[in-house]
């Protein structure tokens, strides 16, 4: 039998916690501590010192040596320098570990080595990491030894945003103080705070390891920038919640009990839709510590992958023809006293202050809609967003029946007297228990979906931090419902002033709720009727951080300066070329040094054969005529190889960044698809043993 597994046991074992803090601190400093956690301010360094001595004994008790300020600077994974607790020897020799309150609150990493977009120059070094008190240390484990990680904020030496938690923790702020605003309208008077909660789902590709290590595309560009199609794909929708095969149960199993002991709330799991595809998924959190925890699942998924002969590919699109993976964003907004604002009740017609809050968010959504696709935007998910699948470039929001009948009643008669029930599903087998139904159906499709007490925002990247669209979501949210309690704060009659914005906001903004098929060409056309951005890619996108629109939203709450936007705006333009021109360089050196000579051998074979053939005196010509195809696409693919190699340095001598970034999108990107077609249509010509790299069917049914 296999030893029983005690989660309540394990689980945060590896975190300082606020349990443990209160174990380990005096009193007064616990008390210090979790006021500055609940209400802002400043520690005392004296209470800080406490605490990084408590933080220290417990960490050196479970084996740390170093600790390391752990921050998610703008390459949008994360960053970390170790720093040993050792300190100087005593007069006899002795070796002291130490950590101060001073070293627990500040770091300092080299600030001009980061992405800044212009904010710093090579020569100025300086940048500070400042610890993020709400987002509890912790510790990673593996070859390199125990390192305490304390999640903070980086900034620069001027005092700008080098991060993505910065921003994310300044929108936070945000929302609370302008929904604060909202609920004191309706009487809540008891809540101090509103919270921004998020549970993002996590979709991701295991491969064979000893089949990746083959495949030069997937180790530098995380996708395959070459593959014919496997005979079976995604069609006979089998693996969709299929059973788990051994193999990756075990590399399931392995990847909870590591997140467990990081505090990670990983609840579920499930294969999904394409083959080699599967899902994880958490509880809520709070939006900062959800942001981390996202960044440490991905890490252990990679990790513990390679302790299983496997890879972790969280690239939006690893293979062409199949789904690609994303990470559904789910969020929400509470009140530190239990409520959730986007809680309908039974009687949404009834429920005035979340007709206000759904009316705020309609407007904001509407309003932003070039934000909110510009928040999901990067290079990877640019082969998903428009596609076959799920969600569509262009953003729209998903109520449902029940809710899209109330709007259409305030809407069009002023009052909202009754909404749509959901009755009971009943089965038609007797032994069934007739259970209750939804008010409503679900859409896929769609990407901004209401899910009963909360907002999908199924755009986000598989890869990609959740930190930009939630900063987002928080900023434009905050937005509306500051501009609304401008108006009803000073209205002589509130139930009229409510009543008539609500009317207001969503006939304005109706036009952002569609109940329909995301995925049709009818849409897309409706859409634009409506006058909806359809946004196809993440250079397009990008320059929607510094409209004036944006720019006044940001400043407006301090969560960005224009400086910050617009260093942001060229960190995506130059990202977005050297990604791109990272996969044209592979896919030249994996055609010219793998493929092309392959081919080229496999030809002279078939040359061979067709004389040895007709010296018998026997019928060539079938061996001729596939001699002739094989020896057509190879002139074609080397044609095509010839153009990808001269646009992509054309593109490299290209100075302006935005200017090179449509280049590589323009024309590079559709000289790759020029050169990928032939190729993989010689895959499917070739013998299966002659050709250099794993196929599809080999990497997706062979794990």
């Amino acid at each position: 039998m296999s030893e029983v597994l005690n989660v309540e046991e394990i689980f945060a074992g590896k975190v300082f916690t606020l349990g443990k803090m209160k174990e380990r601190l005096p009193k007064n400093v616990y008390k210090e501590l979790k006021r500055v956690m609940d209400q802002g301010g400043e520690l005392s360094l004296a209470t800080a010192d406490v605490v990084a001595k408590a933080m220290k004994d417990w960490a050196v008790e479970h084996g740390a040596t170093h600790y390391t300020h752990w921050f998610q600077p703008l390459t949008g994974i994360t960053a970390e320098k170790h720093d040993a607790f050792v300190t100087h020897p005593d007069a006899e020799g002795k070796m002291i570990l130490e950590f101060s309150g001073k070293e627990l609150i500040k770091g300092e990493p080299d600030a001009s080595s980061f992405p800044s977009g212009g904010l710093r120059a090579t020569f100025e070094a300086r940048g500070y990491t400042v610890w993020d008190i709400t987002s509890p240390a912790f510790l990673k484990e593996d070859a390199t030894g125990v390192i305490l990680c304390i999640p903070t904020a980086f900034c620069s030496y001027k005092g700008e945003a080098l991060d993505k938690k910065t921003p994310l923790l300044r929108s936070m702020e945000a929302v609370s103080e302008q929904a604060l605003r909202i609920v004191r309208l309706f009487g809540n008077t008891g809540a101090t705070k509103v919270v921004a909660s998020v549970g993002p789902e996590q979709e991701y590709f295991l491969v064979d390891r000893e089949k990746y290590l083959k495949r030069d595309d997937l180790i530098f560009a995380g996708r395959t920038l070459f593959g014919a199609p496997a005979p079976k794909g995604q069609e006979l929708e089998d693996h969709y919640f299929g059973t788990i095969r051994e193999r990756i149960g075990s590399y399931m199993k392995d990847l909870n009990i590591e997140l467990w002991k990081l505090g990670v709330t990983a609840k579920t799991q499930h294969n999904e839709v394409a083959p080699a595809q599967h899902e994880l998924a958490p509880i809520y959190e709070t939006a900062n510590i959800a942001v981390d925890h996202n960044q440490l699942v991905m890490e252990t998924m990679k990790k513990v992958a390679g302790r299983h002969g496997m890879t972790c590919l969280l690239h939006e699109k690893p293979f062409a023809g199949v789904n690609g993976s994303g990470k559904h964003n789910n969020w929400s907004l509470g009140t530190d006293n239990g409520v959730n604002l986007l809680d309908p009740g039974d009687t949404p017609n009834a429920n005035i202050q979340f007709l206000l809050v759904l009316a705020c968010i309609m407007k904001a959504v509407d309003t932003h809609a070039d934000l909110l696709r510009q928040s999901a935007s990067d290079v990877g998910n640019d082969h998903r967003l428009g596609a076959n699948e799920a969600p569509p470039a262009i953003i729209s929001m998903f109520l449902g029946e029940q809710l899209e009948d109330v709007v259409k009643q305030l809407v069009e008669t002023g009052e909202a007297d009754h909404s749509i029930q959901g009755g009971k599903l009943q089965t038609g087998v007797s032994t069934l228990t007739d259970v209750d139904k939804d008010a409503t159906d679900r859409n896929r499709t769609s990407p901004f979906a209401f899910t009963g007490n909360k907002f999908e925002f199924r755009m986000v990247g598989s890869s990609d931090s959740i930190a930009d669209p939630n900063t987002t979501l928080n900023a434009i949210v905050a937005e509306a419902f500051c501009e609304a309690a401008d108006l009803l704060e000073k209205a002589d009659d509130f139930e009229m002033a409510v009543h008539d914005l609500i009317k207001e906001y969503m006939t304005k903004h109706r036009r952002i709720v569609f109940n329909g098929n995301g995925y049709s060409d009818e849409w897309v056309a409706e859409a634009a009727r409506r006058g909806l951005p359809n946004i196809k890619s993440m250079v397009e996108a990008s320059s929607a951080l510094t409209t004036d629109k944006a720019i006044k939203l940001f400043e407006r709450f301090g969560i960005f300066t224009k400086a910050e936007l617009e260093s942001r705006e060229e960190i995506l333009y130059e990202t977005y070329s050297k990604t791109i021109n990272i996969e044209a360089l592979t896919m030249i050196e994996m055609a010219k040094k793998q493929i092309l000579p392959a081919v080229m051998g496999y030809t002279k074979t078939l040359a061979d054969t067709v004389l040895a053939v007709k010296e018998a005196g026997a019928d060539a010509s079938v061996q001729a005529e596939v001699l002739k195809e094989i020896s057509a696409k190879l002139a074609e693919s080397k044609q095509a190889l010839t153009v990808l190699e001269e646009k992509t340095a054309k593109a490299s001598a290209i100075s302006d960044e935005k200017e090179k970034a449509f280049f590589f999108k323009d024309e590079v990107f559709t000289a790759m698809a020029a050169l990928r077609a032939p190729v993989d249509a010689l895959e499917t010509m070739v013998d299966r043993k002659v050709w250099p790299i794993p196929t599809y069917g080999e990497l997706i049914f062979e794990v």
